[in-house]
């Protein structure tokens, strides 16, 4: 039954998040609008479009809600897959899901300390590289005037 409910949903969420369910769905509504004064705008008229998309909202949620769940999942397994295989993750986030939100939070400090910290490192390397550029050229001009001095002594 589980299996018969899953091959549903899954083709169903294809078939809704289809252009052309969107365009039938258009089409619905207009067909629905341009009968309004056929049927003197009813209560009954208006009842059969309230109905009719609270019937298959209802439904949807439910289709929707099971393939976004399994989605989720296979999402959730392919990151653990990539967190198990690299040798510096820490393993022990790969069931993150199942924390408390207590937890949740503290790793959530800890990871906006480790980014401050990256930033600021990456600031210091930044002032460092400036401050190696600017040397370069004072450089530059002093090995080319010990290359030139030494040039001339080698030819006395």
């Amino acid at each position: 039954m589980k299996d018969l409910f899953h091959r549903f949903s899954t083709k169903t969420s294809e078939i809704v998040g289809s252009y052309w369910a969107f365009c039938i769905a258009t089409l619905t509504i207009l067909i629905w609008c341009l009968t309004g004064p056929m049927f003197h705008f009813s209560d009954t008229w208006q009842l059969v479009i309230n109905t009719s998309t609270t019937i298959v909202t209802f439904l949807m949620v439910f289709l929707i809600q099971n393939t976004q769940n399994r989605d989720a999942k296979a999402m959730q397994l392919k990151l653990d897959e990539l967190i198990r295989s690299h040798k510096e993750a820490r393993n022990a986030l790969i069931d993150l899901e199942d924390l408390s939100d207590e937890e949740i939070n503290r790793l959530e400090a800890e990871f906006a300390s480790l980014r401050e910290q990256d930033a600021a490192l990456h600031n210091s390397l930044t002032a460092v590289e400036k401050m190696i550029q600017r040397q370069r050229p004072k450089h530059r001009r002093k090995n080319e005037a010990h290359h030139s001095a030494n040039s001339s002594t080698d030819k006395v």
